[in-house]
C-alpha cells in the first residue's frame, strides 16, 4: 500500500513544483483567462468584426463573393484593411496548415487592430481583431457563398494562440522557422518582435522588396538537404516562386513584415497589462507597465543595418493613416535605417488598446515614457533616444494625444 502510494507523492510534487514555477514568472499572465475578473471567453466584447457582423444582420452592410478569392476583398473592404500589406507564410502553422507550403503560402493583410489570413484553397477566411478590454479575439468565414453572411467567434484558436510567446494571453505571434535538413530533425526558429536580429527573421515566409537585408531566414525551402547560412535570395516579387492565381498583390512587403511582427507584441503586452491590473497585484502591474513602455519606446530595437524599401506600396498607406502634428510630423513615420520608425515611440499608443487599459496601469506607462522622454529617466536602455528624438516625441504627443500632456511636462 505505501510502495502504491509513492509515485502518486512524486507526481503530486512534480505538479506542485510545476504550478509553483508557473506562478513565480513574472514575464507573462499566469492565472486563467476564465478568472471571473477577465471572463476572455463569457464578457461581451465590441470589435469592428462584432459591428460588421451588426450591419451585415441589418443589411447595412453586404459581402460579395468572388470565386477565386471567397469573401477576401470584401472582408478587407469592410474592415479597412489595405491589400498593399499582404505577407505571405509557407511554415505549416495555421489549423489549415495541411494546405500551406512553399507553392501555396498563407496570404495575410493587416490594419493597426485587424488581421485577415486567406489560404487559397482553404475552407475558412480567418479574421482577428483587437477588443479594447479582451485582446484579440478569433473569428472566421465560411468560404462558400450566403445570403446572410456573419464571421463567427472561434474560440478553439487560443489553443495555440495562448503560449508563453503571447505572454500568456489571447495573442498574435510572429515566429521564425528556421530550415532544417529533414523533417524529422528539431524544428527550431521562435518569436519574432522588432528585439529579433534581422538575420534571425522570416524563416517560412516570403520577404520582397526594392531593398532586404543581405541576410535573413526568408525565401528558401524550410527542409534542405544541406543547410546554408549564406546571403538569402534578394527577391523583388513572389512571380516565379510559385503559381500566383487568386493573390492580391505578387509581393511579401518587407516594410509590412517589419511593422506586423512589431504591433503583434504591443498587443499581447497591453492585453498582458489590463489583465494583471484587473486581478490586482500591484507588483506585477508595475512589472508590466515597465516591459510595456520599454517595448513601445522600442527598448532593445535590433538595428536595421543597411537601409530596407519595400514596393507594394505598404509605407506610403501605413504613414498616411496619421494623425500629424502642427509640423507635419507622425509617430507612422518610418525610418527604415538603422531603425524601423523616425521617432521611436509606438503608434499602438493610439489604439483603442492603449485608451482601454485600466486607468492606474495605464497612468504608469505614460509616466515612464513621460519621464524618458523629458529627461527625468535616464537609465542606460533609454539611451538611444537623444535629445532631438525625445524633443520631436514630446511635441507630437501634445499635439496629437493631448490626454497625454500632464505627463508629458
Amino acid at each position: 500500500m505505501v510502495r502504491a502510494s509513492v509515485p502518486l507523492i512524486v507526481a503530486a510534487v512534480i505538479a506542485g513544483s510545476w504550478v509553483a514555477l508557473v506562478a513565480q514568472r513574472r514575464d507573462a499572465f499566469v492565472d486563467s483567462r476564465n478568472h471571473p475578473a477577465i471572463a476572455y471567453g463569457t464578457a461581451p466584447v465590441s470589435t469592428p468584426v462584432t459591428e460588421l457582423n451588426e450591419r451585415l444582420a441589418s443589411g447595412a452592410a453586404t459581402l460579395a463573393f468572388d470565386p477565386a478569392t471567397g469573401y477576401l476583398k470584401s472582408v478587407l473592404q469592410a474592415l479597412d484593411v489595405p491589400v498593399e500589406s499582404q505577407v505571405l507564410v509557407y511554415s505549416p502553422t495555421s489549423f489549415q496548415a495541411g494546405k500551406i507550403n512553399q507553392q501555396n503560402p498563407r496570404a495575410i493583410y493587416f490594419n493597426d487592430t485587424v488581421s485577415v489570413a486567406w489560404v487559397r484553397g482553404g475552407d475558412l477566411l480567418e479574421i482577428t481583431t483587437q477588443d479594447p478590454r479582451q485582446g484579440t479575439i478569433f473569428y472566421s468565414i465560411g468560404q462558400v457563398p450566403s445570403d446572410r453572411p456573419q464571421l463567427g467567434r472561434q474560440e478553439h484558436c487560443v489553443s495555440c494562440h495562448l503560449t508563453w510567446d503571447t505572454l500568456g494571453v489571447p495573442g498574435l505571434t510572429v515566429k521564425t522557422t528556421f530550415p532544417r535538413k529533414s523533417a524529422g530533425d528539431f524544428l527550431d526558429g521562435g518569436p519574432v518582435d522588432h528585439r529579433r536580429p534581422m538575420h534571425e527573421r522570416w524563416g517560412g515566409w516570403f520577404v520582397t522588396g526594392t531593398r532586404v537585408p543581405p541576410r535573413h531566414k526568408g525565401n528558401v525551402p524550410l527542409i534542405q538537404p544541406a543547410v546554408l547560412d549564406g546571403p538569402a535570395p534578394a527577391l523583388a516579387s513572389v512571380e516565379g516562386q510559385f503559381d500566383t492565381a487568386g493573390y492580391l498583390r505578387k509581393t511579401s512587403d518587407i516594410v509590412a513584415l517589419l511593422v506586423l511582427e512589431h504591433q503583434a507584441q504591443a498587443a499581447n503586452l497591453m492585453t498582458w497589462l489590463d489583465w494583471e491590473a484587473r486581478l490586482g497585484d500591484a507588483s506585477r502591474v508595475r512589472d508590466a507597465a515597465e516591459a510595456l513602455a520599454d517595448y513601445l519606446l522600442f527598448v532593445g530595437e535590433a538595428p536595421i543595418e543597411e537601409p530596407v524599401e519595400g514596393n507594394s506600396g505598404f509605407a506610403e498607406v501605413f504613414a498616411a493613416r496619421g494623425p500629424r502634428d502642427a509640423k507635419g510630423r507622425s509617430l507612422r513615420d518610418l525610418k527604415l535605417e538603422g531603425r524601423l520608425m523616425r521617432y521611436p515611440l509606438s503608434y499602438m499608443i493610439y489604439t483603442p488598446m492603449f485608451d482601454a487599459i485600466t486607468a492606474a496601469a495605464r497612468a504608469q506607462v505614460v509616466e515612464r515614457i513621460g519621464a524618458v522622454l523629458t529627461g527625468r529617466e535616464t537609465s542606460a536602455k533609454y539611451a538611444h533616444l537623444n535629445a532631438e528624438d525625445r524633443q520631436a516625441i514630446l511635441e507630437i504627443l501634445r499635439d496629437t494625444k493631448p490626454d497625454l500632456a500632464p505627463a508629458l511636462r
